[in-house]
């Protein structure tokens, strides 16, 4: 369960945030995930309020965009949106689609107080 370490990195990134920033407490995290990032949500949501005990982020609310995943299709030149990284492009069903997003993982925003 690496979702365990993805919150231990996360609670680091926004203590270093709280010293540069000024602030004490965070209300909500808002992060985003693509479909490729090997994350499962659940699990994450589950890891954050352990790892979150006797932090600054102890009450916050884990709120989590997911992002669609990209490709680009060789074969009608065109950018698409994928689940899968196998997935046949939705435009013209050809099997030519190269993955070029959708593996993020980031901190979009923190509510603090």
């Amino acid at each position: 369960m690496h979702e365990m370490s993805i919150c231990e990195s996360l609670i680091q990134v926004i203590e270093e945030q709280a010293k540069t920033k000024k602030f004490n407490r965070v209300k909500t995290v808002f992060i985003e995930v693509g479909p490729f990032a090997g994350i499962e949500i659940d699990a994450l949501k589950f890891c954050f309020d352990i790892v979150c005990r006797n932090t600054l982020i102890e009450s916050a609310k884990l709120e989590v965009l997911e992002l669609p995943g990209k490709g680009w299709c060789f074969e009608c030149q065109q950018e698409v949106n994928i689940s899968d990284r196998f997935d046949p492009c939705p435009i013209c069903n050809g099997f030519s689609v190269q993955s070029r997003g959708g593996d993020e993982l980031r901190i979009k925003e923190l509510e603090v107080y």
